[in-house]
């Protein structure tokens, strides 16, 4: 039976694509450029996998290991061909690049299984109708789960083919405990003898807190950099690449091009790559970088010896050290990672106003770990250059603490504001929040998180002189969140809690 819209249903059907974090959904435009296997590797573990997938029980998965050894790109690919074979449930691809939230996990997987499965939508629509609050951020997953998925999913029980759920880098989950939590509430609601053969696949690095809420009965499969298979896969793939970067540039290799590198160059790099897939592919964007000779670039990531393979940090630092100023572009690299959420390079240039120049070169040396198309949000290539830069043992002299990335990024947030004439802040002011420029929306958080820097003293004595009295001194109706974000700031600043004190706010 064809499901008749009323206009209430049209409401809640609204309501719940209002609340779905697109950038969760596999193969989602947020998402891009989509992490796939290149034809002809992984083919052994992907049958694998397909095995445990084609079996009519509730065997789960779970696939681990380390960052950068392709797990992202193995389950996407297995998300392409079970959404062929209209066999995919849902996916949730967790990822630091997007600002999601806890809340809106359940009503994701919700909306996929209703555009996966019509017969389910007119249920999980008539539960939204019968309990207003099932998509508010402060309902229990446990009710959301029971209500938009479980007992929609009992329509489909009689149903003879197995599906996949999968959720891809637990790690990058919210906390530790909100990823147990997940685990636990999807494997125990999904084994259900009143729901169709529902396959749960999760992903992550093998850590522990993930380990203990994986149930026993879990199939396991542990990606290792030192498996023949995978590296027999990067050293396709670099084979591949090299010989795409060859055939491309004759103006390099000429016509027909030359044979290159030679066979020592590129087992040295295959070696240096180990069996780790995201090492494999910056080197390559290193390698093959536009206006740079591709020989010079190997030779430059050959030249240090290595005494173990898929040593990224030596990958990541010798791609630094080739900028022409390491130091501050370190410090524009470590501000980018600690963005709220992630700007698109418009905005950038306009936060950075200052630094435009230190941004444009620093985008360009970093791009083999950067994604900048010109249009998107700049984001960095992989989670791991996010641990590379966190950490002192690894970064060493390029490290940069978040304490300082916030102290400039509250320097640039100011500097922005108070670089707004009188008109400019009208114009601001009479925006809705979520319309408000980055610095206005999330200078109080950098503020909080900021290192007490000279600098930062100083923009803020000018700060409260005139842009803070004009903001308290001329009230607007949606002046709220404004408000609210001082209020906020002034827990940590003595200066600002005086200016209010004397402006009775």
């Amino acid at each position: 039976m064809d499901f008749v819209h009323s206009s209430s249903s049209n409401g809640s059907w609204k309501s719940l694509c209002n609340v779905v974090e697109y950038s969760g959904i596999f193969d989602s435009e947020f998402r891009q450029p989509h992490a796939r296997c290149m034809e002809n590797t992984r083919v052994a573990l992907r049958k694998s996998i397909t095995q445990v997938l084609d079996q009519r029980d509730r065997t789960n998965i779970w696939l681990n290991g380390l960052a950068g050894v392709g797990k992202t790109s193995i389950v996407f690919t297995i998300a392409e061909e079970m959404k062929a074979a209209k066999r995919l449930a849902a996916t949730f691809f967790f990822s630091h690049k997007h600002s999601q939230k806890a809340a809106v996990i359940i009503p994701t997987i919700a909306y996929q299984l209703a555009l996966a499965f019509p017969r389910i939508r007119e249920d999980i629509v008539k539960a939204i109708e019968n309990d207003d609050s099932l998509l508010s951020p402060g309902k229990s997953h446990a009710d959301q789960m029971r209500e938009l998925v479980i007992k929609p999913l009992e329509i489909l029980r009689f149903r003879e083919e197995p599906y996949a759920i999968i959720i891809d880098a637990l790690d990058e989950c919210f906390s530790s405990e909100e990823a147990a939590r997940l685990v636990t509430l999807l494997t125990d609601t999904l084994a259900g003898p009143a729901l169709p053969f529902i396959h749960v696949i999760f992903t992550s690095r093998p850590e522990a807190h993930i380990r203990a809420a994986i149930p026993s009965g879990v199939h396991e499969i542990l990606l290792t950099t030192r498996d023949k298979d995978t590296i027999q896969d990067v050293r396709f793939f670099l084979r591949a690449s090299l010989d795409k970067t060859r055939t491309s540039r004759p103006a390099v290799f000429g016509q027909p091009p030359i044979p290159w590198p030679s066979k020592d160059e590129f087992e040295t790099l295959v070696f240096k790559a180990g069996g780790l897939f995201v090492y494999a592919a910056m080197a390559m964007n290193f390698i093959s970088a536009t206006g740079h000779h591709p020989q010079e670039r190997l030779e430059l990531l050959l030249r240090k010896n290595s005494i173990v393979g898929a040593d990224i940090d030596q990958l990541y630092r010798q791609i630094i050290a080739t900028s022409e100023d390491p130091l501050a572009h370190c410090r524009m690299l470590a501000s980018i990672i600690h963005l709220v959420r992630p700007l698109p390079l418009a905005e950038l240039q306009e936060l950075f106003y200052t630094d435009r120049r230190s941004l444009a070169m620093m985008l360009e040396a970093f791009s083999p770990v950067i994604l900048n198309d010109g249009v998107g949000n700049v984001e960095v290539y992989h989670a791991s250059l996010r641990d590379f830069m966190g950490s002192p043992r690894r970064s060493k002299q390029y490290h940069v603490d978040a304490a300082h990335a916030h102290d400039h990024l509250a320097c640039c947030c100011l500097n922005f504001i108070t670089r707004q004439d009188s008109i400019q802040t009208r114009a601001i002011l009479a925006l809705l929040p979520p319309s408000y420029p980055y610095p206005y929306e999330m200078w109080h958080v950098h503020l909080y998180l900021a290192y007490p820097s000279s600098k930062l003293r100083n923009l803020l004595a000018l700060f409260t002189d005139t842009t803070l009295r004009y903001w308290v001194q001329t009230p607007h109706p949606r002046n709220y969140f404004l408000a609210r974000t001082v209020l906020i700031a002034s827990r940590t600043c003595l200066s600002l809690v005086i200016v209010l004190s004397t402006l009775n706010y």
